[in-house]
């Protein structure tokens, strides 16, 4: 079975009512295993408006998180400089969630495609 690594984005839409982040998170459950960065549950929260913590609560301990280890934040250091040398600013989040996927061998799921896109070997899933 297929392990995923969702993104922030995806979360956010999922928790926000649009319609493709829903359907995405009920096909998922048939085809794989969602992950998540601690990263992703940072930004989550840091969004969170008054009167959804409950529900946002419950929806990120639907998600295990994967440890940002040092094999992890080394590959993340690596990769945001090289992007810096093709010009290419990563920011450090989407840095660490791209390692994660590359370290765990896991399929991100992202919305923002552009972000990750001229990461050599990260496997993305999209509709």
């Amino acid at each position: 079975m297929n392990k995923f690594l969702v993104d922030s984005d995806v979360m956010i839409w999922f928790l926000r009512g649009r319609k493709p982040a829903m359907d995405l998170f009920y096909k998922m459950k048939r085809i794989g295993i969602p992950l998540c960065s601690p990263v992703s549950i940072v930004e989550v929260l840091a969004g969170i408006k008054a009167g959804e913590e409950d529900a946002t609560e419950n929806f990120l301990n639907f998600f295990d998180a994967i440890p940002v280890d040092r094999e992890i934040a080394q590959t993340a250091g690596w990769l945001a400089s090289e992007q810096k040398t093709k010009g290419i600013i990563m920011g450090l989040n989407d840095a660490i969630i791209a390692a994660t996927c590359l370290v765990d061998n896991l399929i991100l799921i992202t919305y923002n495609q552009k972000h990750y896109k001229s990461i050599k070997g990260l496997q993305m899933y999209f509709e």
